[in-house]
């Protein structure tokens, strides 16, 4: 048997051993632990780099934003200021516009008159078209059982041809004769006179029995009469002799 003094000392190795064990053991999973802390630490490292390269992208973003937005702002507040001043102006009319206004009201009403009366005169017109349609059609009635239109006056009576003619006259007919028809225009040259009283002088001799005048188309044209030429040509008109 172990001697009784041996045992305190058995003990002791006893737990000097365990402790020994433990202590490596302690020591074996500290070192353990301190590789696999390395690790993490690399690993969350790693980690945080990455997240502060996207935090450093994400504030660029945000600055890109915040200055844009500030650009917006500001152009905002210009077009607020803007709006403003056209509230302003809009709430204190401006005189030329008013005037303008009121001239477009006149205008309208002008051009309304002026409608109204182009209608009016629409409708006139063709109401006379219509009736000029019919006044032709008569015309083409007529012009099939009638002469051309050559307006005789009343015949005279040949006794009373040459005294009441005056030397004016008597050229006008000798004109006349010698030329065949003519206007009064054609006329003034030929008598030395204005064309008003050539026309007057003609038409005077026409309403006399004198003449025969064509009014198909102006200015009328003049002829002698067949009985006037007839006188003439046998007579040889000469200018009364006092």
């Amino acid at each position: 048997m172990p001697n009784l003094n041996e045992a305190p000392i058995i003990v002791l190795g006893a737990l000097l051993i365990i402790t020994f064990g433990v202590a490596f053991e302690y020591f074996r999973q500290l070192i353990r632990i301190r590789k696999e802390y390395g690790k993490t630490k690399e690993i969350v490292g790693d980690i945080v780099l990455s997240f502060n390269k996207q935090l450093e992208r994400e504030a660029r973003k945000i600055d890109v934003v915040a200055y844009t937005s500030n650009a917006t702002s500001s152009k905002c507040k210009k077009a607020l200021d803007r709006v403003e001043q056209i509230n302003k102006r809009i709430s204190t009319p401006d005189p030329r516009i008013e005037r303008v206004l009121a001239d477009q009201e006149k205008i309208l009403s002008e051009l309304l008159r002026i409608n109204n009366q182009i209608r009016d005169t629409t409708t006139s017109h063709k109401v006379l078209a219509e009736k000029i349609s019919v006044i032709e059609k008569q015309a083409e009635q007529l012009s099939v059982i009638s002469e051309p239109r050559i307006e005789t006056a009343i015949p005279f009576k040949k006794e009373k041809v040459l005294a009441p003619l005056t030397e004016t006259e008597l050229s006008v007919l000798e004109a006349l004769l010698e030329a065949g028809q003519k206007t009064a225009p054609q006329m003034k040259d030929k008598i030395n006179l204005s064309r008003e009283h050539t026309a007057r002088l003609m038409k005077k001799l026409y309403e006399d029995g004198y003449l025969e005048r064509d009014t198909t188309k102006l200015p009328f044209r003049y002829r002698i009469k067949k009985e006037m030429k007839k006188l003439l040509a046998r007579n040889k008109v000469s200018p009364p002799t006092e």
